[in-house]
This record gives structure tokens, sequence and C-alpha cells, in this order.
């Protein structure tokens, strides 16, 4: 027994245009599909490029982290040079100010070398016994020989004392260079620290510009995953809309099969009993299962 008239004219036209627009679905799911299965394969390769980019920007980033504790350290330690500096300032005033007070305190007499006075001496009897002078200069000449022979007995008699000045003379000039030398030394290693720590200032400048670039394209990859997410939901309800459009379509087809079977039961002969009505359920059955062969529909997977 053929299904055809289980339905009406009226409705075959119906199932007709059913089939038609669960055709057209099908082929317009299939295209979105494929979009979302692209659009689904562009957002994984973006994800990996985020985890990549974020991976990459560790690497500069410890590194900014290493620089900027080397920088802190050598800022203590250009501190410390500073205070040490300051001190050794201080110490070579200091040095410069004793060395001064130590002059002060020697006498004009006190720095005169008997082994000078001794040749100063000679040099005057020298020039009394070859050299005719007046009487007026012969008595300056005996006078200067009398006061350079008393300062040589104050000088061979305070010998001992001279000696000890100078040697203090001599260890406040010492003191004085040393004071100086140190102030060089530490004013150096300021400098050679100052500038390794601008050193260490300008890496971390050139980390962060790497480490920001980085940044920026991941901010870039994640604007484009973003955009990519709102397409697919956008795709996602899209097809929902066309899947329940053809679960509705469906649905209309079942009822109509459902409402013709009803009909053939309700005026079909009594008399045939049980097998009359097995064979218009089975007649019913394949007039659907030949609608839903050729209204086939793909919901998206």
């Amino acid at each position: 027994m053929s299904p055809r008239p289980l339905l009406s004219d009226e409705e075959e036209r119906a199932d007709r245009d059913d089939r038609d627009r669960l055709r057209a679905l099908d082929t317009k799911l299939d295209g979105m599909f494929r979009r979302r299965q692209e659009m689904v394969a562009s957002l994984r390769q973006i994800t990996s490029e985020q985890r990549s980019l974020y991976d990459r920007r560790r690497a500069p980033q410890e590194e900014v982290e290493l620089l900027y504790e080397e920088h802190g350290r050598l800022g203590k330690r250009l501190a410390e040079l500073r205070s040490e500096r300051d001190r050794a300032r201080g110490g070579v005033e200091d040095a410069i100010i004793r060395r001064r007070e130590l002059k002060l305190t020697i006498g004009p007499t006190e720095t005169l070398r008997p082994e000078a006075l001794k040749r100063e001496i000679a040099d005057l009897e020298l020039k009394q016994q070859t050299t005719a002078l007046p009487i007026d200069e012969e008595n300056a000449l005996i006078a200067r020989l009398r006061e350079r022979s008393r300062a040589l007995k104050d000088a061979e008699a305070h010998a001992s004392v001279a000696a000890e000045r100078e040697r203090v003379r001599k260890e406040a000039d010492a003191a004085v260079l040393a004071a100086r030398a140190e102030l060089e030394r530490l004013s150096k290693e300021m400098d050679a620290t100052r500038a390794l720590r601008d050193q260490k200032m300008a890496e971390v400048r050139q980390k962060l510009e790497s480490a920001g670039s980085l940044i920026a394209e991941m901010r870039m990859k994640g604007q484009a995953r973003a955009e990519t997410m709102t397409r697919l939901d956008a795709l996602g309800r899209e097809m929902a809309v066309l899947e329940k459009e053809g679960r509705d379509i469906l649905a209309r087809s079942r009822a109509r099969r459902d409402e013709a079977r009803r009909t053939l039961r309700e005026f079909s002969p009594r008399g045939h009993g049980r097998t009359s009505e097995d064979l218009l359920a089975n007649a019913a059955e394949a007039h659907l299962e030949e609608l839903l062969k050729r209204g086939k529909v793909t919901l998206g997977g």
C-alpha cells in the first residue's frame, strides 16, 4: 500500500516546501559548520601564539628583575662610597690643617741644618780672608759670622729635636698625600660604580622595551581572539536558530504524519481488525521514513 494517499494535496505541497527548506538549511548549515571549524582552528592558533608570547615574555621579565636587584645593589654601594668619600675629604682637610699647625710651631732657626750653616760660615771666612773690604762691610761680615756661629751651636744642640720635627713634618706631608690618594681612589670607584649603575638601568630600559613589544603583541592577539570569539558566538547563535527551524520543520512533518494516520484509522473499515490498522501504521511510518530520507538535514554536528 503506497503512503501517498496519507496526505492531502495541500499537505503534500507543504511537505515538499518543507523538504526544500530542509535541503536549503542543510546546505547553509554545512557551510556554516565549515566556517565554524575554520574559526575554531584560528582560535586555537591564536591561543597557541599567545602562550608562546607569554613564555617569551618571561625571560626578559626575569632578566629585568635581576637587573633591578643589581641596580639597587650598586645604588647602595654608591651611597656607601659617597659617605666614605666625604669622610676622606674631611681627612684631607684635617691632614692639611695639622701640617699647617706643625709648620707654625717650628721656629725659623729650627729649620736650619748644621751642614748648611757650616758651609755658610766657611764661605764667609773665605771671603774675609781673601777680599779687602771697607771697614763697615768688614764689621758686618764679622757680625754675620758670629751670628751664624751661634746659630750653628744652637742647631747642633737641638739637632735631635730638629730631626724629630723633620720626621713629624714628613709624616704630616705623607698623611696629606695618603688622604688625597684615598680621596682620588674613592672618587674613581664612585665614577665606575655610577657608570655601571647607569649601564644596568639602560639594560633595564632595553629589556622593558622588549617586554613591552611582546605585551603589545599579546594584546593584539588577545583582541584578535576576542573578535574571533565574538564571531564564533554569533555564528553559533545563527546556527542554533537554523537548527531549531530544522527541528520545527521535522516536528511539523511528524505531526502531519501522525494526524494522517489517526484520520485513516478513524475512517478505515473496522472489519479488517488489527491487520488493517497495522498496515496503516506501517504505511505511515514508511511515508515518514521517505520524508526523512528526502529531507535529510545535518544540524552542525
